[in-house]
């Protein structure tokens, strides 16, 4: 192996190193979010996730920057959901699909479920693209369901962060119950039209 193939492997094994540590930081984050909220320590995520301090900080500067990614992760999620969505002939599965998805996709993510209820650490402003790209595809869903007359006639797009906050906070203060799925339900029935 010549010296800028041993650099190239050093460097994919680094990388696929820290992909790992950033995930084992990622699911003790998610884990000690849901156990102990907000009020966790880098430190703490650190010893959970079995990697040093200064691995937390290398990827996570603050908090706020891991739970912002943890979002970021999950709007990601989100416009995957959606765009499946999207490809549903009838309107209201269409609709059903994406808010049913998108709520299975967080229920045991105490930090995106923080982050819907407005913790103080997370930087919005850094998801606009991610937030942006979720929301296309979920406007056209909507849009299509009330011209069909499958939801309300005043149902858009903005009533979703509404109705995953409401959704998600049922999943944080009461968790591992099936009252979020209940919740779920009676926001579906909801927008049925009169």
């Amino acid at each position: 192996m010549t010296p800028s193939e041993q650099k190239e492997q050093t460097e994919r094994t680094l990388r696929a190193d820290a992909r790992r540590n950033r995930e084992r930081v990622f699911e003790a984050a998610r884990e000690l979010f849901a156990r102990d909220g907000e009020g966790v320590q880098m430190e703490e995520i650190a010893s959970h996730a079995g990697v040093g301090i200064g691995t937390v900080y290398r990827h996570f500067p603050t908090k706020g920057a891991l739970l912002t990614e943890m979002v970021r992760t999950r709007f990601q999620r989100f416009t995957e959901i959606a765009l499946a969505a999207e490809q549903i002939e009838d309107p209201w599965e269409a609709v059903a699909t994406l808010l049913t998805e998108s709520s299975v996709a967080v229920e045991g993510d105490a930090g995106f479920q923080m982050a819907m209820m407005g913790v103080e650490d997370l930087e919005w402003e850094g998801i606009e693209q991610e937030k942006a790209a979720f929301a296309a595809p979920a406007e056209r869903i909507i849009e299509r369901a009330v011209e069909a007359g499958a939801v309300r006639s005043d149902m858009s797009v903005d009533d979703i962060p509404m109705l995953m906050c409401g959704i998600t906070s049922t999943m944080y203060f009461a968790p591992g119950g099936a009252e979020w799925r209940r919740h779920l339900d009676l926001v579906l029935a909801g927008l049925r039209p009169g």
